[in-house]
């Protein structure tokens, strides 16, 4: 993508993406304006100027696709793909991952996505290629009141805004969780450079990070995540502490479902599921020895 094509590809993101929800009798994901969409150019050119592919249609010379992908140290993210709704069947979204394929093969990375349950096509287009599922999360929302929620306190746990002097100890403590490490990330959403992220960690009584949570709030998306937390409780007190920094939205978040003690808590929060999502790897999957909040902003599979 060049930087001037980033309009176009705001414009794709945002029809292509609200016409298949609304096609499958959905609501529109994105309720806003087209040039919301820039969020994903804006964000992903921040963390890694390049990575985007673009696909051309040779007849009218429009763009037809577009699939951002993250470059990490440990592995590699695919970020949101889109085609155009009248180029089915032309093979756009299978000729975009076969190159990002190839990209982390050269690389030698495992690569990693997180994508819909109810898009089969989606589903299947990458199953074809070899990624294979390793998690599943249950995407919830809830009505944050203007007076905010209640923090219920629990012993030993306590929360607090990151800094930057906690982007090692988080990046420690997501390495042992699942073997993972995205410090750039971190580093980029404490910063805030564009005044639209919330991080909060979790601390024990001796000051050792126990779990670190993210949120974006914007008007192209508003979602808590990404996340990592040693335990239930410490996921539930990060979260509890990051909706607040959503008084009088619905931000929406991932739980993974193989957490039943998490979920419940979400269900007594008031959260209800608007959707399923399957976490997916072409190469060895992590393994996860605690709780990932997984998200879309940017993909941090």
């Amino acid at each position: 993508m060049l930087p001037s094509e980033a309009p176009q590809v705001a414009q794709l993101i945002f029809e292509s993406t609200n016409h298949w929800y609304e096609s499958k009798g959905f609501g529109a994901i994105f309720s806003g304006q087209p040039d919301d969409c820039l969020l994903f150019c804006d964000v992903y050119e921040d963390l890694d100027p390049g990575c985007c592919l673009v696909a051309i249609d040779d007849e009218t010379n429009a763009i037809i696709g577009s699939c951002f992908y993250h470059p990490r140290s440990t592995h590699m993210s695919l970020g949101i793909m889109n085609a155009d709704p009248g180029s089915n069947r032309k093979g756009v979204a299978k000729a975009m991952l076969t190159e990002i394929i190839e990209v982390a093969k050269r690389q030698q990375m495992t690569l990693r996505l997180v994508s819909s349950a109810f898009n089969l096509d989606s589903f299947s287009l990458y199953t074809k290629q070899g990624f294979a599922p390793y998690s599943f999360y249950q995407d919830m929302f809830l009505d944050v009141p203007e007076t905010g929620i209640p923090i219920e306190p629990i012993f030993g746990i306590s929360t607090r805004p990151a800094t930057c002097d906690d982007v090692d100890a988080i990046d420690r403590q997501e390495r042992a969780i699942w073997s993972t490490s995205r410090k750039k990330d971190w580093a980029y959403f404490i910063e805030n450079q564009r005044r639209i992220w919330s991080v909060t960690v979790a601390e024990n009584p001796n000051g050792e990070i126990l779990g670190a949570l993210a949120s974006v709030n914007h008007p192209g998306s508003n979602l808590l995540g990404p996340g990592i937390a040693t335990d239930s409780s410490v996921a539930k007190h990060l979260i509890q502490a990051q909706l607040n920094q959503h008084r009088g939205r619905s931000p929406v978040l991932l739980i993974p479902s193989n957490q039943p003690e998490l979920v419940k808590a979400m269900y007594q929060l008031g959260a209800r599921n608007c959707e399923l999502h399957v976490a997916q790897s072409l190469g060895p999957p992590p393994e996860i020895k605690g709780i990932v909040f997984p998200t879309f902003m940017p993909e941090t599979g």
